[in-house]
């Protein structure tokens, strides 16, 4: 189903991404105010990755579109706002490069098993469901750029959270590389 609830509430994460990059070109606000805007906005939007499954399900609206669409909602948000954080000067680019490089070489590797009648060999596993749990509680810290609660310098635990799930990333992608390969070379014979 191409706009059911579950399907609308994958395409806002898709439409919220020009408004999380447009927040820091509002000169009419101060920076605090971006990062909070942002901030928020990023949190909305990717609860609605958990709202939009479990309504799916709730509601029997599964689709293969929303299975298709879900994902790719989700790498452009996070890819995305990690674009943002290293413009902003709050993420390296080499983590950038680590997270966003995995993701299209995974989207590419399942696309080809898909090909190739192996999709079951990369299907989600639990390390990638950490690996973006992380990244989900990094990218709000490091937009906030602030301190929580008077205590939590959201820059230092940001900063250590993205690094986490690069190397989570990182995992991930051995992982599932270690799960293809074998189906790679059965098909290749």
């Amino acid at each position: 189903m191409f706009f059911n609830l579950p399907t609308l509430l994958t395409w806002a994460r898709i439409v919220a991404i020009p408004l999380i990059v447009g927040v820091f070109y509002v000169e009419s606000m101060s920076v605090a105010e971006q990062n909070l805007v942002a901030t928020v906005m990023f949190i909305v939007f990717a609860l609605t990755d958990w709202a939009d499954g479990y309504l799916a399900r709730k509601l029997n609206q599964t689709s293969a579109f929303g299975a298709f669409l879900d994902p790719v909602a989700d790498k452009f948000l996070v890819c995305a706002s990690l674009l943002v954080l290293v413009h902003l000067e709050r993420a390296d680019v080499f983590v950038a490069l680590i997270i966003i490089g995995r993701e299209i070489a995974i989207s590419s590797l399942r696309e080809w098993m898909a090909i190739i009648g192996a999709t079951k060999s990369v299907a989600v596993h639990m390390v990638g469901k950490v690996k973006t749990m992380v990244q989900m509680i990094a990218i709000p810290f490091l937009l906030f750029h602030g301190t929580l609660f008077g205590v939590i310098d959201t820059q230092r635990w940001g900063t250590w959270l993205i690094w986490i799930s690069a190397v989570l990333t990182i995992w991930s992608m051995v992982y599932y590389l270690q799960k293809a390969i074998p189906e790679i070379r059965a098909k290749s014979r």
